[in-house]
C-alpha cells in the first residue's frame, strides 16, 4: 500500500478512465461490426443483381470529378446552387415518367402536357387577368385531366401506352398552339408568383440547416418505426446498425448541401418544393396500398388482374399523376425563363425526362425503381449540361455523352434483370 501511495500520479490506474476506454473500445467494435455487416449485405445484393443507386452514383461522381478537373468553378457554391434549380422543372416531369415506367409503360406526351399547362397559365393570367394562384391551379388541373383521359383510354382499350400517349403528344401540342394564338410568345410577370418559384431563396442560413435536420430526423423515425412494426409482426426487419448508417448518410448529405447552398444565396424555394414532393411521392409508392398495386402491375399485369386488383383505376391514376407532374414541371420551366412560347415543352425535354428516370435506376421492364431515381438521373444529365457550358463544349457533344450514359444505363438494367432472374429474384 505504501508503494502505491508513493507512485507518481500519472502512473496510477484511474478506474473512471479505464471504464471510459473500455466503453470506447466496445463502441468501436460495434461500429466496425455494423459496417462490416452492412457491406456484406450489399455485396450479396450486388451479386444477385440488386444494384440500387450504385451505378448512377458512380456515374455522377465521375462526371463531377472530370468537370471539376476541367474547370475549377464547376463545384463552386454558385454553380451547384444554379444546378439545383435547373433540375427542378424537368425533374418533376421525370418523376411522373418513373410512375409510368413502374407499370412497364412509357408516356410520350409529358413534354406537350407541360407546354399546354404553361400556355393555359399564361393566357389566363396575362391575357385574361385571372389571379396567379387560380391560373396556376387551373393549369395543373389541365395536366391532370389530360393524363386521366390517356390513362383511362389505355386501361379500357388495352392499347399500348406509347401509342395512346404518342397521339396525346400531337393533340396536346396542337391545343397549346391554339391557346397561344397568333402571338406565339407570352411574357410572365417577373415579380409574380410563378417567377418567384425559381428566383426566391431562403437567405437565412438557419432554414437550410433546419431542413437538413428535419430530413435526418424523419428518415430515422420512419426507419425505426418500420423496424418496430415488423418486429411486432414477426417479419424480417432492418438491424439497427443499417438504420444508423442510412441516417448518418442522409445527415452528411443534407448538412453538406445546406452548407454549400448557404455559401451562395441560401436554400432555393424550387429545390425545397421539388424534394418535398419527391419525398411524399416516395412514401406513396413504398408505404401505401396504391403504391404496392403499382409495383404489382409492373411485375405482371395479368397476375394483377387475376388477383382482382383494380387495374383500370391504378393505370388511370398513374397517368393522371404523370400528367399532373408534367404540368407542374412546365410551370417551373416557364418560371425559369419567365415566358411561354410555341417551343415550350418541345426539343429534348421529353428525351431528358425519360433519360433521367432510366439513368436514375428505374427499370424499363417495370416493377423496379423509386421517385428518387429521377432526382439522381436529373443530377447526372444537368451536371453534364452545366459542365459542357462551363467548358464551351458544343451541344452536339453533350447529346452524344448523354446518349452514351443512357445506353449504358439500359444495358446495366438488362444485365441486372437477367442476374436477378438467375437468382430467382425477378
Amino acid at each position: 500500500m505504501k508503494g502505491m501511495r508513493d507512485m507518481p500520479d500519472e502512473t496510477r490506474a484511474d478506474p473512471t478512465t479505464a471504464a471510459a476506454k473500455a466503453r470506447r473500445c466496445r463502441a468501436g467494435r460495434a461500429i466496425t461490426r455494423a459496417v462490416a455487416g452492412w457491406i456484406a449485405v450489399r455485396r450479396r445484393g450486388l451479386r444477385a443483381g440488386e444494384l440500387g443507386c450504385l451505378p448512377v452514383t458512380l456515374v455522377l461522381a465521375t462526371v463531377w470529378i472530370i468537370f471539376q478537373c476541367l474547370n475549377s468553378t464547376f463545384l463552386s457554391p454558385r454553380n451547384l446552387s444554379n444546378l439545383s434549380v435547373d433540375i427542378v422543372g424537368t425533374g418533376f416531369i421525370a418523376v411522373g415518367i418513373v410512375f409510368v415506367l413502374l407499370l412497364g409503360e412509357l408516356d410520350l406526351s409529358v413534354g406537350s402536357i407541360s407546354g399546354l399547362a404553361a400556355a393555359v397559365f399564361a393566357v389566363l393570367n396575362v391575357n385574361s387577368g385571372v389571379p396567379e394562384w387560380l391560373a396556376l391551379i387551373v393549369a395543373v388541373l389541365a395536366g391532370t385531366v389530360a393524363g386521366t383521359v390517356q390513362g383511362y383510354s389505355i386501361a379500357r382499350t388495352r392499347v399500348p401506352a406509347f401509342v395512346v400517349t404518342l397521339a396525346g403528344l400531337l393533340t396536346w401540342n396542337g391545343l397549346m398552339l391554339v391557346i397561344l394564338g397568333a402571338s406565339g410568345t407570352i411574357n410572365l410577370d417577373e415579380n409574380g408568383l410563378i417567377a418567384h418559384l425559381t428566383s426566391y431563396y431562403f437567405t437565412d442560413v438557419g432554414v437550410a440547416y433546419a431542413v437538413a435536420a428535419l430530413a435526418t430526423a424523419l428518415v430515422f423515425s420512419a426507419s425505426y418505426l418500420d423496424r418496430r412494426r415488423r418486429m411486432t409482426l414477426g417479419m424480417p426487419h432492418r438491424p439497427l446498425h443499417t438504420i444508423g448508417i442510412r441516417t448518418g448518410a442522409v445527415a452528411v448529405i443534407g448538412f453538406g448541401c445546406a452548407y454549400l447552398l448557404n455559401q451562395f444565396q441560401g436554400l432555393p424555394l424550387a429545390l425545397l418544393i421539388f424534394l418535398a414532393t419527391v419525398a411524399g411521392l416516395d412514401i406513396v409508392l413504398r408505404r401505401t396500398h396504391y403504391g404496392r398495386q403499382v409495383y404489382a402491375l409492373g411485375s405482371s399485369v395479368e397476375a394483377a388482374r387475376r388477383a382482382s386488383l383494380g387495374v383500370t383505376g391504378v393505370q388511370t391514376a398513374v397517368l393522371a399523376v404523370s400528367g399532373t407532374l408534367a404540368a407542374t414541371g412546365g410551370l417551373f420551366l416557364a418560371s425559369r425563363i419567365t415566358s411561354v412560347s410555341q417551343n415550350s415543352g418541345s426539343g429534348v425535354l421529353l428525351l431528358n425526362a425519360i433519360a433521367a428516370a432510366v439513368i436514375g435506376g428505374t427499370s424499363l421492364y417495370g416493377g423496379r425503381g423509386s421517385a428518387w431515381s429521377a432526382v439522381l438521373g436529373m443530377l447526372v444529365i444537368q451536371s453534364i449540361a452545366s459542365g459542357m457550358a462551363l467548358t464551351d463544349t458544343p451541344t452536339a457533344v453533350q447529346l452524344v455523352i448523354t446518349g452514351g450514359v443512357l445506353f449504358a444505363a439500359v444495358v446495366i438494367d438488362s444485365l441486372s434483370r437477367h442476374t436477378q432472374q438467375a437468382h430467382g429474384r425477378a
